[in-house]
């Protein structure tokens, strides 16, 4: 009799043994997102001069409202953040920030990157990692409010030479240079695509939500609906062939993850978006 009661419990035990490993299987196999939230973040609002700047031939003289965002990004490793925006020193000129071209875009900031992590209770050293789609003033006004956290840029980015051949960041920041795309967290629930041509180094990013599914943050890979359906290459891009190139594998991705493209400065789709402290999960 004893020996039977034994024999049954080997045989128990061997079972769930054999289902705890087959949901472990099961629960790798599916790649699970480690995101849970993410947060769109107000990170400048503004008024473009002259719209054919990003639209070469098209919309001579006209102008157009356009939005900064930022994106938090809630990840089981920890939180992550995606473009800062334009400098949070502009939400205190009441006339915004001008400009040196007329035809670009007058940026206001109505409410500050440090006041929307606050209303979260995110702090600065909260972040495990951040990284910029690209180095123009409108997406790094924030970094160095960040002194500390490893930010993820292209090689060619980093070391493309800015006003006065002066470095992009500050030489002390902590940086991991990529080349080419990254998978951030190791799950495939967020990932850095390189999407060159607007800048030298420019990126966009993917992102796996458990409900929404997969979206991809243009950075400036594409200005504006118009462009994206046009495929719009503004004349103050780096290169041409690369920005169509890079449109093309956004919607690749889009066509193999069932994404969504959320353009960075697209204001008629932002006003459709959550805000924070809304969130997509």
């Amino acid at each position: 009799m004893v020996e039977v009661n034994v024999k049954r419990a080997i045989g128990l035990a061997t079972v769930l043994l054999s289902v705890a490993h087959s949901v472990s299987v099961g629960h790798a196999q599916t790649g699970q997102p480690g995101v849970e939230k993410l947060y769109i973040l107000n990170c400048g609002e503004g008024v473009a001069g002259d719209i054919s700047r990003w639209s070469p031939g098209i919309n001579e003289g006209k102008s157009m409202d356009f939005v900064d965002n930022c994106y938090l990004i809630k990840h089981a490793q920890g939180w992550f953040l995606w473009d800062t925006g334009v400098t949070d020193a502009v939400a205190a000129m009441p006339g915004g920030l001008a400009p040196a071209d007329p035809k670009a875009v007058l940026w206001r900031r109505p409410k500050t990157l440090a006041a929307q992590l606050d209303e979260l209770g995110v702090k600065p050293a909260d972040l495990k990692g951040m990284a910029i789609s690209h180095t123009h003033p409108d997406h790094v006004g924030n970094v160095e409010m960040f002194p500390a956290t490893m930010l993820y840029v292209q090689k060619a980015e980093y070391e493309w030479p800015g006003a006065n051949n002066q470095p992009r960041f500050k030489p002390e920041h902590p940086v991991t240079k990529l080349e080419g795309d990254r998978d951030v967290f190791g799950d495939g629930s967020v990932i850095i695509l390189s999407t060159p041509g607007h800048t030298p180094g420019h990126q966009s990013l993917l992102v796996k939500l458990p409900k929404t599914g997969a979206v991809v943050l243009s950075g400036d890979a594409v200005h504006f609906k118009a462009n994206w359906d046009n495929r719009g290459v503004p004349s103050m891009n780096a290169s041409k062939d690369q920005t169509l190139a890079s449109m093309q594998k956004i919607a690749d991705t889009l066509t193999k993850e069932k994404g969504q493209l959320w353009i960075n400065h697209d204001k008629a789709q932002r006003d459709g978006l959550k805000m924070s402290p809304a969130f997509y999960d």
